[in-house]
């Protein structure tokens, strides 16, 4: 429907309501029927909620509805439709846009919108509408539950919404401009609300037994009565004459007259002899002007004082984002008759209802059949109405239901949440600020109510007060909820009053709990302590079975799997190695296959074990993975004893690869809270608040101190005075912008109202002076917010911390002039050695225990040695260290004849190296030394079963230092490339060859010949050349790629070393044809015996390639040969298919582990097969 359409329809819909002549309203026929029609406009408008501002802009509740309204109240069912009608247009702004537009558009409707509701609330303030409204109220309540309609319960609640959205509305300051004690609109309502007698049903409601329903409803009303009012100045009205209640306004004015008469007293004294025409010119020496002369003064002496660089410029824009919150409504005085009216009304209310209501409010709360914030109202109820009872002549029964642990427990709670919203909802902290602000104020008015519990002259009363006490200041959350609030002050989102009642309510907590404390020789109080305990990242690996543990499984496991072979046990038909739904590439269910086979032989499940192998040889037929087609029982007992025996790495724990997220809230679900009691000291407590948050917020209070009351400056004053005086903690007060406070305050000619501010600045003013007569750094420290530490150092100085006891435990000693030299010395020694841990070898060298690496750094940049700590980076573990000392080859060769008798000679010389190195480079740091001839002198020795291990000798092959040497080899692959290579000492490939057989490097010659095979073939049948890397997925292989002559021979071959710092592995040239591939992997052929003695052409597949290392090895315990058996290549059809089945024997077939979580992977082959993964992502 279109807007002109709509206004047409608005306007004969209008018409048919009826006109109004005189005083008399004549309805038309059709009066229901536009009203109906009107409210289904309402319904559908669209969001700049057009269709009530034409409504508004033509004054139809003030020409028609309220008329009709008025006349026609005995017609029940327009009565119902014109009071459902205005509900609808009464509602509030907010609630029609949800919150305050940004945009100027949605903004402009908003605000006509809220012009509309103004004109509206003038309208009701009528006694003929209120009086209508309470009859029609009167009567529906007369009805008992029986006779009451579902139509009488949906009028009441109306009449009660009607009667909220009016008061709701709130005033127009540039319409109201109006002195204290003059009506305000608000206030007609107010009083046209009690002529008609709304505010007896109002008070029946909130007490009645069976008017539970319409708690929330009149408790809402209620405050919005009150929204305006002051308790204290509504409690103090008619206990005297009538001059009597203005004496506060007598005694401000008396003050302003005093600043007023001072002001032109001190003008009187600055004036001049001279005319005022004739004021000269005058140069102020040491202050200079923009250029480099004096400033020229051309005004009286008198006006010197006020002279600024900034007179005559604009001031600066403040952001908005850094704009003070907007204080809140100040309140207003209203008429008297009507503050006479809500006196009575808020005595018959405590006296009545105001227990009951609070019950039934609570209960609502706690069963959350209240709507969303409707807690605010109960925290509002709280504040006022036990404020005004305790101003009155205070009356605990009055307030019973809202004074108890209870009570403390549900606000702190509110107040808690609040908190904890506006730190988390940054776009509504404003509003989130609001709320706390009024938990602040309830928890306010209970800590005053128990403090006139104290004076009650009942005994009963005062023993109430004192379990009161002794409840919340036992529990933790009460007393660090101040010191809370204080860190967390934002003065962008919190107003100024919200810390003016913060301040006033921490001063009242402070003086009660003291006061507690000083009649009782102890006190003992609830401590709370959060451990956080850290889920292991990974579980821990079980430990794979023993050589001999597999041998004699296998041997349990041979009847019954030639017995299966034969087909005299059947077997399963339910196993399916393959599923094709599943997301899972089918690369890694072909590594899942593998590991299920070896799981079903180790758990001896063989039928299941040949069934899963026969099926996945028919999913898989390529390659001969799971062996030829047409194999027979002995290929099958033979590829099934190789997977049983190969090490097959596991899958990683999925917890690896969890969000961040999620990581963090398992690691908050295992924090543990150690509730435990401690004697309570309250001036251990005191220093908590000695703090530079807390001061800053006193100051910015005191800033404000002529517009503040003389309770505010009271109480900011009596803290500063006990952190600066109880704590003998001055210095924490020497701030510049304290100081210019209390020059101010001194120059001030009203200063005589404010003697304890005077007092309090003059004694910090001159422990000050005193205390830089003989700290010339102090007039440094007044621009500096100062901690209780450096308050001390201030005061007692700078080195008094580190020399006193127990006070800095953490801070090292100081630096003598022979450590700085020695220092230096240090530094420039160690600064030339590459890739060395500067900062950690000088920290090692230095004589002063005490020291930490953080120290160090920090004074290395204070004697101007290094720009910054980022110049001496934290090393991870395993550093690179590629250069040895000759103290570090001294310790080598001394752990090595120490060690040379144990089964595990280099396990045992990683574990007591001092500089963690990986294995690679021991071995060939032993080898250069000439302590070894050969690798296989360094392999662990095994022992006969049922032999006691040797005295000191490790029961497994060094494992923690595999670890560290894992990642260290990772970091090491670069550091070749930068050395320069040496070339064979052989010319041709097959002499090198043989020369490294002798060495002991079958194995990786092997390794090699099957790669350049399997490359060749996989160029045939792809008739394309990529790269290929050489994944080196054992440790021998790995050790053989760093060795010069190994190097040398990939070199003779036509192999390309790393390039760059993204490359990790050798590769084979794409420009390697098959031929010239097939031709290098004949040239490294062994031509003699094979040194491992093992039988030649044994088929295994490629896919489970047993570690070389020969504890993993299948070999009888008595077996003293260290080299792994020959494994011949099998043909693979693609390069990418060669990667996937040498991932799924290295293990990569687990999730990938996130680069900072390396250090927790067991295994160095993870790691070098996602570093080959990157490889090809890139390429």
């Amino acid at each position: 429907m279109d807007g002109c359409r709509m206004n047409c329809e608005l306007l004969a819909t209008c018409s048919a309501l009826g006109y109004l002549e005189g005083d008399v309203y004549h309805r038309e026929p059709d009066c229901l029927e536009s009203v109906k029609d009107l409210i289904r406009y309402l319904r559908h408008e669209d969001e700049t909620r057009d269709v009530r501002q034409q409504l508004g802009a033509a004054q139809i509740l003030q020409s028609d509805l309220l008329p009709i309204l008025v006349q026609y109240p005995q017609d029940k069912v327009l009565f119902d439709a014109v009071v459902r009608l205005m509900v609808n247009l009464t509602q509030p702004a907010l609630l029609c846009f949800g919150k305050v537009p940004a945009d100027a558009t949605s903004r402009h409707h908003f605000l006509q919108v809220l012009s509309y509701l103004q004109a509206y609330k003038e309208a009701f303030a009528s006694e003929k509408v209120f009086g209508v409204l309470s009859e029609k109220l009167y009567d529906l309540l007369q009805l008992d539950w029986e006779q009451r309609q579902e139509e009488d319960t949906l009028l009441i609640e109306r009449i009660l919404l009607l009667v909220r959205n009016v008061l709701h509305v709130p005033p127009d300051p540039t319409e109201e401009q109006r002195v204290d004690g003059d009506a305000t609109v608000h206030d007609r309502v107010l009083w046209a609300l009690h002529i008609s007698g709304m505010d007896d049903l109002l008070k029946f409601l909130a007490s009645a037994q069976m008017e539970q329903q319409w708690a929330l409803h009149v408790l809402e009303i209620i405050s919005l009565m009150f929204r305006d009012q002051s308790p204290e100045d509504l409690a103090v009205l008619g206990q005297g004459q009538a001059g009597a209640e203005h004496g506060e306004d007598t005694r401000e004015l008396q003050s302003l007259r005093q600043r007023e008469l001072a002001e032109k007293r001190t003008r009187a004294l600055q004036r001049p002899y001279r005319h005022s025409r004739f004021c000269g010119s005058y140069v102020l020496q040491g202050l200079k002007a923009i250029g480099d002369r004096d400033v020229v003064f051309h005004k009286g002496l008198h006006n010197l004082k006020s002279y600024s660089h900034d007179l005559g410029k604009e001031p600066r824009r403040v952001p908005r984002r850094r704009q003070a919150a907007p204080e809140a409504e100040v309140p207003h005085r209203s008429a008297r008759n009507v503050r006479l009216f809500l006196h009575r009304f808020c005595r018959d209310f405590l006296e009545g209802c105001y227990n009951r209501l609070m019950l039934l409010v609570k209960e609502h709360l706690v069963r959350e059949k209240a709507q969303q914030h409707d807690e605010t109202y109960y925290l509002w109820a709280c504040a006022f109405f036990m404020a005004f009872n305790r101003r009155r002549g205070f009356r605990p029964e009055l307030v019973s239901e809202t004074v108890g642990v209870r009570a403390f427990h549900f606000i702190e709670q509110n107040l808690t949440a609040y908190y904890e919203m506006a730190l988390m909802d940054k776009k509504e902290a404003v509003t989130w600020a609001r709320r706390m602000h009024l938990a602040l104020r309830a928890y306010q008015e209970l800590l005053r109510t128990v403090q006139e519990m104290d004076r009650s002259p009942e005994p009963a009363v005062r023993d109430s007060s004192q379990v009161i006490k002794s409840n919340i200041f036992y529990l933790m959350e009460y007393r660090e909820l101040f010191l809370t609030l204080f860190r967390k002050f934002d003065e962008t989102k919190q107003p100024r009053s919200f810390l003016r009642d913060l301040v006033e309510t921490a001063h009242l907590f402070l003086r009660m709990l003291e006061r507690f404390c000083r009649g009782r020789s102890s006190l003992v109080v609830q401590s709370k302590r959060v451990r956080r305990k850290k889920q292991p990242r990974a579980p821990a690996a079980p430990q794979p079975p023993s050589t001999e543990e597999l041998q004699e499984l296998w041997a349990g496991l041979a009847p019954q799997l030639q017995a299966c072979l034969q087909g005299e046990v059947p077997l399963p038909e339910d196993v399916v190695p393959f599923d094709a739904a599943s997301e899972t590439p089918v690369e890694e269910q072909r590594a899942e296959a593998l590991l299920r086979i070896q799981g079903c032989l180790r758990d001896a499940r063989v039928p299941q074990a040949l069934r899963l192998l026969r099926s996945a040889r028919d999913v898989w037929p390529e390659g001969d993975v799971f062996g030829p087609p047409n194999a027979g029982p002995p290929e099958e007992t033979r590829l099934l004893q190789d997977i049983f025996f190969a090490l097959l790495p596991q899958h990683a724990p999925p917890e690896a690869e969890e969000p961040e997220e999620e990581e963090e809230a398992e690691e908050e679900e295992e924090e543990t809270v150690q509730v435990s009691e401690k004697e309570f000291n309250f001036h251990d407590y005191l220093k908590r608040f000695a703090c530079a948050p807390v001061v800053r917020a006193l100051v910015l209070l005191l800033r404000g101190y002529p517009r503040n009351t003389a309770r505010t400056n009271h109480c900011a004053a009596r803290l500063l005075h006990r952190l600066a005086r109880d704590l003998h903690m001055e210095p924490l007060l020497f701030q510049l912008s304290l100081f210019a406070l209390f020059n101010r305050l001194l120059h001030d000619p009203a200063a005589g109202a404010h003697q304890e501010l005077v007092a309090l600045a003059k004694f910090i003013l001159g422990k000050f002076f005193a205390l830089a007569a003989t700290n010339k750094k102090a007039f440094v420290e007044l621009l500096f917010w100062k901690s209780p530490a450096a308050a001390r150092e201030m005061s007692e100085g700078y080195g008094s911390l580190r020399e006193g006891e127990g006070a800095g435990r953490s801070r090292a000693p100081p630096w003598t002039p022979q450590e700085e030299q020695l220092l230096r010395e240090l530094y420039w020694k160690y600064k030339e050695v590459e890739g060395s841990d500067v900062a950690g070898a000088i920290l090692a060298q230095l004589p002063a225990p005490g020291r930490t690496r953080r120290h160090l750094v920090k004074h290395l940049v204070r004697l101007g040695l290094i720009g910054s700590a980022r110049e001496l980076p934290r090393q991870r573990k395993g550093t690179r260290i590629v250069l040895w000392t000759q103290e570090q080859e001294e310790e080598l060769t001394r752990l090595f004849e120490e060690f040379r008798g144990s089964d595990d000679v280099l396990g045992r010389i990683l574990q007591h190296l001092t500089a963690r190195r990986s294995r690679a480079r021991v071995v060939d740091k032993l080898l250069a030394l000439g302590l070894v001839a050969t690798r296989a002198e360094l392999y662990k020795k095994r022992r006969r079963k049922g032999q006691d291990p040797a005295p000191g000798a490790p029961a497994a092959l060094g494992q923690d230092s595999s670890e560290d040497g894992d990642s260290e080899e990772e970091e090491e692959d670069e550091e070749e490339d930068e050395e320069p290579m040496e070339g064979p000492e052989e010319g041709a490939g097959p002499g090198l060859a043989q020369r490294l057989h002798q060495e002991g490097l079958a194995g990786p010659l092997r390794w090699l010949q099957s790669c350049l095979r399997r490359t060749a073939e996989d160029r045939e049948e792809d008739g394309a050349s990529h790269p290929a890397p050489l994944v080196p997925l054992s440790e021998e292989n790995e050790d053989a790629m760093e060795n010069r002559r190994f190097q040398g021979l990939l070199r003779r071959l036509g192999l390309r070393p790393p390039e760059s710092e993204q490359e990790t592995f050798w590769r084979i040239p794409a420009a390697l044809t098959p031929r010239l591939l097939r031709r290098a992997a004949a040239s490294i052929t062994h031509r003699g015996p094979d040194p491992s003695g093992s039988p030649q052409g044994l088929p295994e597949p490629p896919q489970c390639p047993r570690d070389p290392d020969p504890a993993a090895s299948p070999q009888p315990p008595d077996s003293e040969s260290e080299e792994p058996d020959p494994s011949p290549p099998q043909p693979h059809t693609k390069r990418e298919r060669d990667l996937d089945s040498e991932d799924e024997a290295s293990g990569s077939s687990g999730p990938a582990v996130p680069p900072e979580d390396e250090e927790l992977q067991p295994l160095g082959r993870r790691k070098r097969i996602r570093r080959v993964e990157e490889e090809e992502e890139e390429d």
